[in-house]
């Protein structure tokens, strides 16, 4: 199960968030989301864990909860929708046709 975990201090690292989770079962990967210019937290990421129950337990759980003096939200992760909008038209391919 994937979860979206997020209004993460700026400064909570990935072991604290791995480390609030355990607690409730098995946890495969902790991503926490950072600019990728200058590296710093965006103050949300990612959690899975393997067992929907175990993950369901602690959504529930850790969801309004309290970590690194701020108060998180916690919700089962939705999959991101592809809107289409990669790329762009076609500028009628760069040449003059004549009929």
């Amino acid at each position: 199960m994937n979860i979206f975990v997020a209004k993460l201090s700026y400064n909570t690292s990935e072991d604290q968030v791995r480390s609030a989770f355990e607690s409730f079962g098995q946890v495969d990967s902790v991503k926490i989301i950072t600019d990728k210019f200058d590296g710093r937290s965006k103050g949300y990421g990612f959690v899975e864990m393997p067992n929907d129950a175990e993950g369901l337990a602690a959504i529930e759980d850790l969801n309004d909860s309290e970590m690194d003096g701020r108060q998180i939200v916690v919700k089962k992760a939705r999959p991101r929708e592809d809107n289409n909008r990669r790329g762009g038209g076609g500028g009628g391919g760069g040449y003059n046709r004549r009929y």
